[in-house]
């Protein structure tokens, strides 16, 4: 059993982390530092508590730290859990720069380590869906892609995410995930063209952006909005044979907060209601298909079985320190767009190796 310390006891921990450690028959939960102390004894017996993280991650005896607390702490946090040889998962955004995120790269590296970044959206079954889709061909060579997550939340919250600091705001939290998913699918672009900004009263953080990302014979758009209160269109498609729309969300993050136990059947399975549409034309006729697609299955304990094997058989890491240092790369240079209000080019060279 790979034993597991969990740095923070807030939404990432409680309901993105700790139910797939608990399930696994790869890893054992022995503690948890947090401000929270009472909160965990009620909830689990048996683990350590720590009120000091930096305590938890040299004295406790895990051979696995989990990262949950706020983004600015993950540096020093991952920092101190690798040179005191112990594997790490980082949750989204990796680090606060890449300068950073590849230092974490290179000392993983040179300690022989796994360093991994909680990118799960790649197993969000639409996610799964969308590249089933674009690898079938059916579609064609893929000449534009939309990828947007909205939401309707117009008024500010006061969240940790909400306050002003390094690496907050709707950018870093959600536009992490649409970039690493884009990069995943194909590959660094040519160039960037980006305009993040505050649109909400009171808002001290970027809570809306639109990137642009410029491949050759392609256009990617990256989205996310807070004043969306239609059905979210996740995905849009075009290609040189048709299109593929898919409205709604991965089912798994509110089943997860619901409670939903990881073995009901239900888990991660989306209604009809919301599957994808393919549209397809035919080389000799302008007669358009309409073709319903079922939603794969969301899988983010698949994440965690991989995780489990690159620890224990050195398989590959299912999303590795480079992976989330590009991202943070094309977070940075977006950025640099939008202040400088013109198109900038992206080379990813040095995220290749280390």
């Amino acid at each position: 059993m790979i034993k597991v310390a969990i740095v923070g006891f807030g939404l990432s921990a409680t309901v993105f982390h700790i139910p797939f450690v608990v399930h696994s028959p790869y890893f054992s939960l022995i503690a948890i530092s947090t401000s929270r102390l009472e909160a965990v004894r009620n909830s689990f017996s048996g683990i350590e508590v720590y009120q000091q993280s930096e305590q938890m991650i040299t004295e406790s005896d895990a051979d696995l730290i989990i990262i949950t607390s706020p983004n600015y702490t993950h540096y020093p946090l991952a920092k101190l859990a690798l040179e005191s040889g112990k594997h790490v998962l980082i949750e989204k955004p990796m680090t606060e720069s890449s300068e950073q995120a590849l230092k974490l790269t290179e000392l993983a590296r040179q300690k022989s380590l796994v360093l991994s970044v909680y990118h799960n959206r790649r197993w969000d079954g639409d996610f799964l869906t969308l590249q089933q889709v674009i690898e079938s061909g059916k579609l064609g060579d893929i000449r534009v892609f939309n990828s947007n997550i909205d939401r309707f939340r117009p008024v500010v919250e006061g969240r940790w995410l909400e306050q002003q600091g390094e690496a907050s705001g709707v950018f870093y939290d959600l536009g992490s995930h649409l970039i690493d998913q884009v990069l995943h699918l194909f590959g660094a672009p040519q160039a960037l063209t980006a305009n993040c900004t505050i649109l909400r009263e009171n808002s001290s953080v970027t809570d809306y952006f639109q990137v642009m990302l410029h491949y050759d014979n392609m256009e990617v758009v990256l989205k996310s909005s807070p004043f969306s209160a239609s059905p979210n269109l996740r995905f849009q498609l075009q290609g040189e044979q048709g299109n593929y729309l898919k409205y709604g969300l991965d089912p798994q993050e509110q089943q997860l907060r619901d409670g939903v136990a990881l073995t009901a059947p239900a888990f991660g399975i989306e209604p009809p209601v919301n599957y994808g549409i393919k549209y397809l034309v035919g080389p000799d006729t302008e007669e358009q298909q309409a073709i319903k697609i079922e939603t794969l299955a969301g899988c983010y304990s698949e994440y965690y079985a991989k995780l489990a094997l690159a620890i224990k058989s050195n398989a590959k890491v299912p999303v590795s320190a480079l992976e989330g240092a590009r991202v943070i790369k094309v977070i940075e240079l977006a950025l640099q767009s939008s202040a400088l209000g013109k198109r900038v080019n992206v080379d990813l060279s040095e995220f290749h190796s280390v």
